[in-house]
């Protein structure tokens, strides 16, 4: 295990929050342990998912992942999950403002219809991404 790996009391709670993963096309699948770390070293250093240490798999592999779970709601449910837990809070994100740009209407501008449009189809593509059964709902669930 390196240095800000999960530790074993970390991953017993994170593990079942994450969906399971099929290998594709022949291809195994890995475990999503080794892959969190790698998500979370990339995300902890600020390093270019090329950068990420082999110790994690392939980099093209874990940012796929990474993705994908976005795409599920999966982050959202997770952080979600660990707020109601009582194991964070849920203002402590930082965002570093070197690299986000504020958009037009944060300065007062309205937006196009074409903004509109492309606001609306997010928000309807988000409702989809959601899985059927939240991460709530499966640690209520009777095992």
């Amino acid at each position: 295990m390196a240095r800000g790996d999960l530790s074993d009391a970390e991953w017993r709670i994170a593990e079942p929050l994450l969906p399971a993963e099929h290998g594709r096309k022949s291809r195994p699948s890995y475990d999503n342990r080794k892959f969190l770390n790698g998500m979370l070293h990339v995300l902890r250093a600020g390093c270019p998912w090329r950068d990420m240490h082999e110790r994690y798999g392939k980099w093209n592999s874990v940012y796929v992942r990474f993705r994908r779970w976005a795409e599920q709601g999966v982050w959202d449910a997770l952080l979600e999950t660990l707020v109601e837990l009582g194991l964070t809070d849920d203002w402590q994100h930082m965002i570093d403002s070197t690299t986000v740009r504020g958009h037009s209407p944060a300065a007062g501008a309205k937006g196009g219809l074409i903004r509109r449009l492309l606001v609306d189809q997010a928000a309807a593509f988000r409702q989809k991404s959601v899985p059927a059964q939240t991460v709530r709902d499966a640690l209520s669930a009777p095992s």
